[in-house]
């Protein structure tokens, strides 16, 4: 079974569903710190000068010592009305805007959200489902995995019953691979390539919220954003050469 995992983040890059595709189960890793000025409530689009920040505003108190899933929403302002009305004025003569209008009309203006990882979650099993991506998607809330960083992930590979976990490219750091393979799981690093596409604005710019993608490219995004990067088949195929 080929596993991967990711921390509830915000609108979140192509990356990350790259990332997704190639697995049998993803695990919204909603269980660790919270990091500021990460991107766990933060994410780009782009303007006609250039990309700007949708930031979701958080209670301050304390933050520093939660986990994700503990960090409350700072709803005295109305960061959700501004991000909505910023999608529209951005991207309202984009090609594929209107199919995707109504999603975001409802999360940002019918509903209202308490925690960061309900509206992450949320958005996410959305995004999963319209861009056509078939895999399961579990809370680490649910379990009880032990450890920290590498030996956390490993802990999680082994209750879920992994042969191959797949890293970011970050995960490079601080994976101990010996610890993985000991364990029978193989772990492999994501070196995601981002495809250029039709977008707004001039200038092509990478790494940027998927809804950049989504809403200049519509139903084709899962194709691009797989583009010219190792697909499932692949990457079991590698697998087995490795055995």
């Amino acid at each position: 079974m080929i596993l991967t995992a990711h921390q509830p983040v915000y609108l979140p890059w192509l990356g990350l569903f790259h990332k997704i595709a190639l697995a049998d189960l993803f695990v919204s890793f909603n269980q660790v710190q919270y990091q500021p000025k990460d991107w766990n409530n933060r994410n780009r689009v782009k303007t006609a000068t250039g990309p700007v920040w949708l930031s979701v505003p958080v209670k301050k108190s304390g933050y520093l010592d939660k986990t994700i899933a503990d960090i409350e929403i700072d709803n005295t302002t109305p960061w959700a009305r501004k991000h909505w009305k910023t999608l529209q004025l951005l991207y309202q003569r984009a090609p594929h805007f209107a199919r995707y209008a109504d999603f975001f009309e409802n999360v940002y203006l019918k509903r209202e959200w308490r925690t960061l990882v309900e509206l992450n979650e949320f958005m996410l099993a959305w995004f999963v489902a319209e861009l056509g991506v078939k895999v399961p998607i579990h809370s680490a809330a649910d379990y009880r995995f032990e450890g920290v960083k590498s030996d956390l992930v490993c802990d999680m590979c082994v209750q879920l019953g992994a042969s191959l976990y797949i890293f970011g490219a970050q995960g490079r750091d601080y994976a101990d691979v010996a610890a993985f393979r000991a364990k029978q799981v193989e772990p492999v690093f994501q070196n995601y390539r981002h495809p250029a596409y039709p977008q707004r604005y001039g200038e092509f710019v990478p790494h940027l919220s998927v809804v950049d993608l989504m809403f200049n490219c519509g139903p084709a995004s899962l194709d691009i954003l797989m583009s010219g990067n190792v697909t499932k088949v692949e990457l079991v195929e590698s697998l087995k050469k490795r055995v």
